[in-house]
């Protein structure tokens, strides 16, 4: 199942985010960790602990209705392709103290000990251990990446359990019809960042943002550079050795660890910016205009650039 109607439990939680939405205090809330749009929280749900994504509002009940259908196929896309995702499921909740209504999700998952995170996994794993950990998830990437499927396989997208390595980033539903272009209403997500910016991420940087999900040789790019914002350096040679490996891109060549860097250094200044657009957003709305910033937003994020 990945479509239902919120349990007490993920409702309580939601007043709780409210809460602190409306205050900016978050000591309330269990905070695992934070990615670069979304938070991810823990709580005690029905089916034991859980973690929960919250995704940007719906404005109406068809809108979110679409979104959990292309949701369900995408995990079925995924699944059929070989990648083993984690259990995923959508809870929906009322909008009821917005005025024009609407839908907030969640995003619901076990939650599972920290070190069974592939990138603790292979922090600590020997040379030949990460090794294969590397083959299996290049192997994985090539085998579902295509011009109409995508991925976002950065090392901190995946978790080992009972010896298989399961993909749980899964809130964005990467894929594209015959032409090329997105299935998901992407303002969505463009939802998350300042309203004046939102014009120029959408003619510059959105495409370009997306792309490389759907080539083999972009998301292992990607993976090069989340190895380095996780202060993996050595496995970053290990990664690009098995990678290039198993396939070379005929055009433009094996990845290596200076393009990696040159790819990291510079996503990592993109995003480093957006955040402090949203920061400063966040201090208008809450200071000038008076009203709550509807998005958790991280602190300082540790960039090795």
């Amino acid at each position: 199942m990945t479509h239902a109607e919120a349990e007490p439990a993920l409702i309580a939680l939601e007043h709780e985010v409210r809460e602190a939405l409306r205050t900016g205090e978050v000591s309330n809330l269990s905070i695992l960790g934070y990615g670069e749009i979304s938070a991810v929280l823990a709580f005690d749900g029905a089916d034991g602990a859980s973690v929960a994504k919250r995704l940007p509002r719906f404005p109406s009940q068809a809108a979110f209705e679409a979104y959990a259908a292309l949701f369900a196929e995408y995990l079925d896309t995924l699944r059929t392709a070989g990648v083993h995702v984690l259990d995923s499921k959508l809870s929906a909740i009322p909008n009821l103290e917005h005025r024009d209504g609407g839908v907030i999700a969640y995003c619901v998952q076990p939650c599972l000990a920290p070190e069974s995170l592939l990138v603790e996994g292979l922090r600590s794993a020997s040379e030949v251990d990460a090794k294969e950990i590397l083959r299996t998830l290049t192997e994985t990437i090539r085998g579902a990446v295509s011009r109409r499927v995508g991925l976002d396989g950065q090392c901190s997208n995946w978790v080992m359990k009972q010896g298989t390595i399961r993909y749980l980033d899964v809130t964005t539903p990467l894929l594209r019809d015959a032409a090329g272009r997105e299935r998901l209403d992407t303002e969505l997500f463009l939802a998350s960042l300042p309203w004046a910016l939102r014009p120029a991420v959408r003619a510059f940087l959105l495409r370009s943002i997306l792309d490389k999900y759907y080539e083999p040789r972009g998301v292992i790019l990607d993976l090069a550079g989340n190895l380095l914002k996780e202060g993996l350096e050595r496995q970053l040679v290990w990664a690009l050795e098995v990678s290039n490996g198993l396939a070379t891109d005929e055009e433009r060549g094996p990845i290596t660890p200076e393009e990696a860097r040159a790819y990291y250094q510079d996503d990592a200044r993109t995003w480093a910016l957006l955040q402090r657009l949203r920061r400063v957003d966040r201090a208008w709305q809450r200071k000038v205009r008076r009203r709550s910033y509807p998005f958790l937003l991280p602190g300082a994020i540790e960039r090795y650039v």
